[in-house]
C-alpha cells in the first residue's frame, strides 16, 4: 500500500490513525460499501453514493487504487473498467458493515428519517429485493412518492429472469403493481423503523393492483441489511 502524503497524514504511528487516513475521507467509507454490495462500475458507483460528484468519486477511487484497497480491470465492454476490491479491500467487510450495524443500534431514527434520498432508498431496494418470492414472469412495480418533485417522484423495478432492474423513467411495460407512499413512510419500512403493515394500515402506504403481488410484497421486498438490527435506546445521565 503506498502512502498518504504528509499534508492528509495525522502523523501517528497507530495502526488506527493510519487505517483512518484510507477509509475515513469523505464519501470512502460509502464508496467501499458499494464496492462491498457488488457494484464494480463506474455509473453503478455514481447511484449508490447519488450525491457524489463524478469528478470527487473519480478522485476516491484513484486513492482507494494507490491504497491497494482496489484494482482497476478491463470490463467485457471495450473501453470500460470495473473497479474490483482486493484482498485488503474484502477485509474492510466487517469494518463497513459494524459500522452501519453501530449507526442502525444508537443513531436516533428521527435523525436517519431526515436524511430521505429515493434515488439511494429505490438503488438500496434494487439490490435487497428478492426475485424468487416473485412470480415466473416479468413484474413491474411502480413506486410513487407525491410529496417528491416530479423529476424524482416515479420508480419502476422491473424482475424478470431473476435480474432486477432500476428505472427512472417509464419502462414502457404494464405495471403490475403501484406502491404509493410517502418517501419517509418507505424509508422507515425499508430502515426496520415501522413495518409495511403498520404503513400499509395507517393509510400511509398504498398498493394497486394484482392483489398477489401486494399480499405478498413483505417477502419479497426484502429490507435494508441493517433493519433486523435491535435498536437501543440513548440513557441521558
Amino acid at each position: 500500500m503506498t502512502k498518504k502524503s504528509e499534508l492528509g497524514s495525522y502523523g501517528q504511528f497507530c495502526p488506527v490513525a493510519m487505517a483512518a487516513e484510507i477509509v475515513c475521507s469523505r464519501w470512502t467509507a460509502l464508496l467501499l460499501r458499494e464496492l462491498l454490495y457488488g457494484s464494480t462500475r463506474f455509473n453503478d458507483l455514481r447511484r449508490g453514493v447519488p450525491r457524489m460528484s463524478p469528478a470527487l468519486l473519480s478522485k476516491r477511487l484513484k486513492e482507494l487504487e494507490q491504497a491497494g484497497v482496489i484494482a482497476v480491470t478491463p470490463a467485457a465492454q471495450p473501453g470500460a473498467v470495473e473497479y474490483k476490491l482486493t484482498q485488503a479491500g474484502e477485509d474492510l467487510r466487517g469494518v463497513i458493515m459494524s459500522l452501519g450495524i453501530w449507526g442502525q443500534r444508537w443513531v436516533e431514527s428521527s435523525l436517519s428519517l431526515k436524511n430521505l434520498d429515493p434515488a439511494f432508498l429505490m438503488w438500496d431496494m434494487r439490490r435487497n429485493l428478492k426475485p424468487p418470492a416473485l412470480p415466473e414472469r416479468r413484474c413491474t412495480v411502480e413506486f410513487i412518492y407525491p410529496e417528491v418533485d416530479r423529476g424524482r417522484r416515479y420508480w419502476w423495478l422491473v424482475i424478470e429472469d431473476g435480474a432486477v432492474d432500476l428505472c427512472g423513467v417509464d419502462p414502457g411495460y404494464d405495471v403490475d403493481l403501484h406502491v404509493r407512499s410517502s418517501l419517509r413512510s418507505m424509508t422507515a419500512v425499508w430502515m426496520g423503523h415501522s413495518t409495511l403493515q403498520r404503513e400499509i394500515d395507517a393509510g400511509a402506504i398504498q398498493l394497486i393492483g394484482d392483489k398477489a403481488l401486494a399480499r405478498h410484497m413483505h417477502e419479497w421486498l426484502g429490507l435494508s441489511s441493517f433493519a433486523k438490527e435491535k435498536r437501543h435506546h440513548k440513557t441521558v445521565t
